[in-house]
């Protein structure tokens, strides 16, 4: 049975709606109404009018498949993949990229408003990438037994389920990853469930073949830019990188601070950083392998909290609460956080800026995944001594 609200048609799966989107939620579905009954639909814009197929009704929403655009957004564009709209990789192909640029500010704006309670934020425009496809050097591709064809299929997760949708190449692949992939689908693993991973390795850089580095490299430099502005306002000349890495930013900022050091838990990555940091020289800093949790106490009595800033990129998943409740009581002057996921980096800037511990500057986004709904974000806190 199908529950109701006091101003919801009932609906049902199979049942057919013409809707008009009014809006592009956080994760690139369109929101439209029937009646006061929100239904989320994929690959739409705002302003047009569509049919969709009801295909699954919870008690506040619904979902919906697109049948056909009746009246189109002129940000509609034609997709340059032919796997769009299939394979679940890319949510924005069908939108002009200027749009895309539009639509992921708004949505940093919404959540900072909704999940963070700032409404006053400053929000930069989104920074550009110079190529919106053939940009992504870093890919994993899965394998699933197709019992319908008697093979493999090697590719990506469907849009519409967890199964593998076989491709042949990646429009927003670096150009040079193709003929891994055509090799891997000449040699493919020898049963289901397998993935591999297939990437370009930077330039002049140590980087385990595990170990995280950017996804874009062409927006590392408009990346570094943003993290060093952010430096340079405050005046702050000791950096801690936290969850470092390979060394990217605290190697990239050497030769803006006195003294820094870099915390990572990946030994591997730690040692690469080391390398990485001595093959340029760099004599001003050290890399430290461990829990950013357990060194920072320490690192915070040799480098004074209040001539300290803190870059700080964590996983997707955001920061642990230990994480917050230490900065809270440790108070470094600066945080600069980037982070890939804007609603968590909301949740963490809500908790770090309770009681006006923290003052939010400034967040400004880069566009180091276009096509889809993934959006970078830095983000500039300052502490408000009381």
């Amino acid at each position: 049975m199908i529950p109701t609200e006091p101003s919801q048609k009932t609906l049902s799966v199979g049942a057919t709606l013409t809707l008009t989107i009014e809006d592009i939620a956080f994760g690139g579905e369109g929101v439209a109404r029937s009646d006061a009954f929100v239904i989320f639909v994929p690959f739409v814009l705002v302003g047009e009018e569509v049919e969709v197929e009801i295909t699954e009704v919870k008690r506040h929403f619904g979902r919906g498949r697109l049948i056909r655009v009746l009246r189109a957004s002129p940000h509609r564009v034609a997709p340059e993949c032919r796997y769009f709209g299939e394979c679940g990789g890319c949510q924005y192909q069908h939108i002009a990229y200027g749009q895309q640029l539009e639509i992921k500010r708004k949505q940093v704006i919404d959540l900072f408003a909704r999940i963070a309670g700032h409404r006053g934020t400053q929000v930069d425009p989104v920074i550009p990438c110079s190529h919106p496809y053939g940009y992504r050097n870093r890919i994993m591709v899965r394998s699933q037994w197709d019992k319908t064809k008697q093979g493999l299929n090697i590719g990506f997760i469907r849009a519409d389920n967890r199964l593998v949708v076989d491709v042949e190449e990646c429009r927003i692949t670096e150009p040079d990853l193709h003929a891994e992939l055509l090799h891997v689908r000449k040699n493919p693993p020898p049963k289901g469930g397998i993935k591999v991973t297939i990437r370009k390795f930077p330039e002049n850089w140590e980087l385990p073949r595990d170990s995280f580095f950017q996804n874009n490299f062409y927006q590392i430099d408009a990346l570094i830019e943003t993290v060093g502005k952010a430096l340079k306002s405050s005046g702050i000349r000791n950096l801690i990188d936290a969850y470092c890495g390979v060394g990217f930013f605290s190697i990239a900022l050497a030769d803006r601070v006195d003294r820094f050091v870099g915390v990572e838990l990946d030994t591997r990555a730690i040692q690469a950083a080391r390398n990485n940091a001595q093959s340029r020289g760099l004599t001003n800093g050290e890399y430290l392998a461990g829990r950013t949790e357990t060194l920072l106490p320490g690192l915070l009595d040799r480098f004074p909290s209040a001539e300290t800033a803190l870059v700080l990129d964590p996983p997707r998943k955001g920061c642990m609460k230990e994480t917050i409740d230490l900065l809270r009581r440790e108070l470094p002057q600066q945080i600069i956080y980037v982070s890939c996921n804007p609603a968590t980096l909301a949740r963490d800037i809500a908790l770090l800026c309770e009681e006006g511990v923290y003052q939010l500057e400034r967040v400004t986004p880069l566009d180091m995944f276009p096509q889809t709904q993934h959006v970078e974000c830095v983000a500039d806190l300052r502490h408000r001594a009381n």
